[in-house]
């Protein structure tokens, strides 16, 4: 690991640099966040009793998120944590999954505070618990790329005529090709064939010099890594705000939500927690190196050079209130347009929305 020099003279590591500059920009969120609450004296979910003469007890926050983008922006905020170089008015403890299945009956049954899970199982966990959770905040954009090694292939208009290999069949990444190629005029000219992994769409790219290909974060960066003769010339989120974005709606791939019974228990918690996640997506996006090894130590992506590659394409953000209502909801509608059931059968009431802005 590379050694970084203070102006002092002091040596510090990526590590510590990165824990530092978590700490200054958690510093400057927590100042420039005066207008998060709501009215000072409703203890419901986004709001804070600002009068209270006591501060609140601490309180233990379990956070689970997906080993992929969603938890990338999490980095430094665990790190902060697990290192003990942050200081926090409650106890955070942090556990990455493979899968959202493990993640959601914990949630169900209490077992689980805080999630960053895909947008459309935050829905379908907010109708299987008839309202038992609440999203915080969009925390990932759109991940896809079209991939190829056709130099043809420019612009996402490009691909009329051709046939496109990605995963997903039945689920999100094809209906949002289906929306974005609709949106485009080419739906009738593109052939979608779907492989079960990455793995096979990098082969096929592989194998064939003008294969067409739609691959997620950090696969993308990862076959271009590897493959020198591949590029990624069109960014799915770009396309989806080309044809959707005056609506407000945008791509998304992973959302934050908090149990409902926790987030009214516990509204200054929840604060503190979003606040906090907000400072690290901004310290990761700022330096996606010095991000890296905890990326790889995190076990979210076995290379830090893929994985600094790979943070500026992830779109991690940490959009909340009337944004993210927004971007949330239009895109919700497109899934159910596509398929009721991929977000549980109904789009959430307004109360799915957290109403604390950033």
């Amino acid at each position: 690991m590379s050694i970084l020099t203070d102006i002092a003279g002091t040596q510090l590591s990526r590590r510590s640099l990165l824990a530092c500059a978590g700490a200054t920009a958690l510093a400057g969120a927590l100042a420039g966040c005066t207008d998060a609450s709501t009215d000072p004296g409703s203890q419901a979910a986004g709001s804070i009793d600002a009068g209270s003469a006591e501060a609140p007890e601490p309180v233990e926050v379990r956070v689970a998120s997906l080993s992929g983008p969603t938890s990338i922006g999490l980095v430094s905020f665990m790190d902060l944590v697990n290192s003990g170089e942050g200081t926090f008015d409650n106890d955070y403890t942090f556990n990455v999954y493979t899968a959202a299945d493990e993640i959601l009956p914990q949630v169900i049954q209490g077992g689980i505070d805080v999630a960053l899970i895909p947008a459309n199982a935050a829905s379908v966990l907010y109708n299987r618990t008839e309202g038992g959770v609440t999203c915080l905040d969009v925390n990932t954009l759109g991940v896809l790329s079209v991939v190829t090694g056709d130099a043809a292939v420019a612009s996402f208009g490009d691909i009329a005529g051709r046939t496109v290999y990605l995963t997903g069949q039945g689920t999100t990444p094809e209906y949002c090709m289906r929306y974005l190629m609709d949106c485009a005029g080419i739906a009738d000219s593109v052939t979608l064939e779907f492989k079960s992994e990455a793995a096979e769409v990098v082969s096929v790219l592989a194998a064939g010099p003008s294969a067409v290909g739609v691959l997620p974060q950090p696969f993308v960066t990862a076959a271009l890594a590897k493959n020198d003769a591949l590029s990624a010339p069109v960014d799915l989120t770009d396309v989806w705000n080309e044809y959707a974005g005056d609506t407000g709606s945008q791509m998304v791939t992973g959302v934050t939500v908090v149990r409902r019974e926790f987030a009214d228990a516990h509204p200054a918690a929840v604060e503190e927690f979003l606040i906090a996640q907000a400072a690290s997506v901004e310290t990761v996006n700022a330096d996606p190196e010095a991000a890296a090894p905890l990326v790889v130590e995190a076990g979210i992506i076995e290379s830090e050079a893929v994985a600094a590659a790979a943070i500026p394409d992830c779109h991690l953000v940490c959009i909340a209130g009337e944004e993210m209502t927004e971007a949330l909801s239009g895109y919700l509608g497109v899934l159910f347009d596509a398929d009721p059931s991929s977000v549980g059968g109904a789009l959430p009431e307004t109360d799915f929305y957290y109403s604390v802005d950033l």
